[in-house]
């Protein structure tokens, strides 16, 4: 039988879950029945690089160099046209584009590829999350769902990572009919989480800190879609109603990485927190932790949520995009007339944007200790075997070949 032949595109492996979510599809699929190749942009300015995630797995993508975050009209074209002769020189089945950039200019080729060419590439794009909320303004915004909407109707499947994330942009956003829409989680190699409690405590020792800190977690890119300044207003919040010996840990980097740095020193919290930049070791990092937070605009699925319940930690997250997905039965409300969050069985979810919530929360859960621990294992049972990397590539291989059987 022959094989399927599936061209992978992303803007750039960037350390994150879109990153992870392609290497690994790339890597997994089976080899009897799919021919993999990835092409890739390069990371900017301040990003941490994937690439040895790829050199690990043994795979060496087609590298784009003028494929990148930014928009550059010259580039972008330089780019394009380096995708399009990828295409012809591939004749893919199957073209599976990751991010918006990559979206873009892989399926406006993939349109052109199959208007001049003979044989049929299918065109699949994956959101892991979108540009359509705290990225753009509100102009900018709209010009591009136009475009995702035009993009919608050559597109033969649209997959969707959460089913808030399908919701919105089906219902919401209107980005294309809802037969093309295909749910498909992420899916990551989750074991080092689940073996976590051999490494207790080294995290803490590189750290200098004894054993009776608190430490709290935030693991991303240092974006502003992320909204650490969030994370940030919380900690000085935080201190000003709670006196546990605590430290407030950032994992990660990115371009605003020395403007927050000067905001904690304005911000009389230079001591509390602390900046690690890139790990590598997060499973040393996670089992040293005794919560985990995200303080996004927007999301998909947030890796850092996925990785901390299975490292059996309590998750404190903004309730927006995907993240809902993430926690199951919600079991009370605490609420006044400023403040609010919702406790579930893994955590709390908080409303975007509101660090007085994340400073009550955090607060909430280091006085409830047993509480926190029982969210924690709660968390443990919730994702595995939901984000398994066998599972995402049991779905993709399925999706493959319907697309491939019925013709779209």
């Amino acid at each position: 039988m022959k094989k399927i032949k599936v061209l992978r595109i992303i803007a750039r492996l960037n350390i994150g879950g879109p990153a992870v979510h392609s290497i690994l599809l790339t890597r997994h699929l089976n080899n009897d029945r799919f021919d993999s190749v990835l092409a890739t942009g390069m990371i900017g300015k301040g990003e941490g690089d994937m690439m040895y995630l790829a050199n690990a797995n043994n795979i060496k993508p087609v590298l784009i160099k003028e494929l990148g975050r930014e928009i550059s009209w010259k580039d972008d074209i330089i780019a394009f046209l380096k995708i399009l002769r990828i295409i012809f020189k591939e004749s893919p089945d199957i073209i599976h584009t990751h991010t918006a950039k990559a979206g873009t200019l892989g399926r406006t080729a993939g349109i052109i590829y199959n208007t001049i060419s003979s044989h049929k590439a299918y065109l699949v794009h994956t959101f892991h999350g979108h540009i359509f909320n705290s990225y753009f303004s509100t102009l900018k915004t709209k010009f591009f769902i136009l475009i995702e909407r035009v993009l919608g109707r050559f597109t033969d499947k649209i997959i969707a990572i959460s089913k808030g994330q399908a919701k919105e942009l089906s219902d919401k956003l209107k980005i294309t009919s809802d037969e093309k829409f295909e749910l498909i989680p992420l899916g990551l190699n989750l074991s080092p989480f689940y073996e976590i409690g051999r490494n207790d405590g080294l995290f803490k020792r590189e750290l200098g800190l004894d054993d009776d800190t608190k430490l709290i977690g935030i693991v991303g890119r240092l974006v502003p879609v992320k909204n650490h300044r969030m994370f940030l207003d919380a900690v000085k919040k935080y201190k000003e109603i709670d006196n546990k010996k605590v430290k407030f840990i950032i994992i990660g980097d990115g371009e605003l990485g020395e403007e927050l740095k000067k905001y904690s020193i304005d911000f009389g919290i230079k001591d509390d927190v602390i900046f690690t930049g890139w790990r590598k070791e997060l499973e040393n990092i996670y089992s040293d932790l005794d919560m985990v937070v995200i303080t996004s605009f927007n999301e998909g699925t947030p890796v850092s949520v996925i990785e901390a319940m299975s490292a059996g930690k309590p998750v404190i997250a903004t309730d927006v995009g995907g993240v809902r997905d993430l926690f199951t039965n919600s079991e009370f409300r605490i609420q006044n007339s400023e403040l609010k969050f919702k406790k579930y069985s893994e955590g709390i979810l908080i409303d975007s944007n509101n660090s007085n919530s994340l400073a009550e929360g955090i607060k909430f859960l280091l006085s409830n200790p047993k509480l926190a621990e029982e969210m924690g294992k709660n968390g443990r049972v919730s994702v595995k075997g939901r984000f398994d990397i066998q599972r995402l590539v049991n779905d993709m291989e399925k999706m493959y070949e319907k697309l491939i059987e019925q013709g779209g």
